[in-house]
């Protein structure tokens, strides 16, 4: 009688969702309807983007410059060739 080889690893023949990892990404990857961040993520996620958003505001408040598209006071250049 032969016998079988051994397997290092269980999660191959693993059909149940046990929390390793691997089994953990199968399940997530067979069922996305199920899956949603937690609230506390979800919070900590919308405080970044509103920091991220108000310290972007600023930056380009305090960096922006606006340049004169038709400046008043300057005289039109005239193009004059000397020939």
């Amino acid at each position: 009688m032969t016998r079988r080889k051994k397997t290092r690893s269980l999660a191959d023949k693993v059909t149940i969702r046990t929390g390793k990892r691997k089994d953990y990404r199968r399940w997530r990857h067979d069922n996305p309807d199920q899956l949603q961040s937690t609230p506390r993520f979800a919070a900590k996620k919308r405080d970044q983007r509103k920091s991220q958003a108000a310290s972007k505001l600023e930056r380009q408040r305090r960096e922006g410059t606006t340049l004169p598209l038709h400046p008043q006071n300057d005289p039109t250049p005239t193009d004059s060739q000397d020939s």
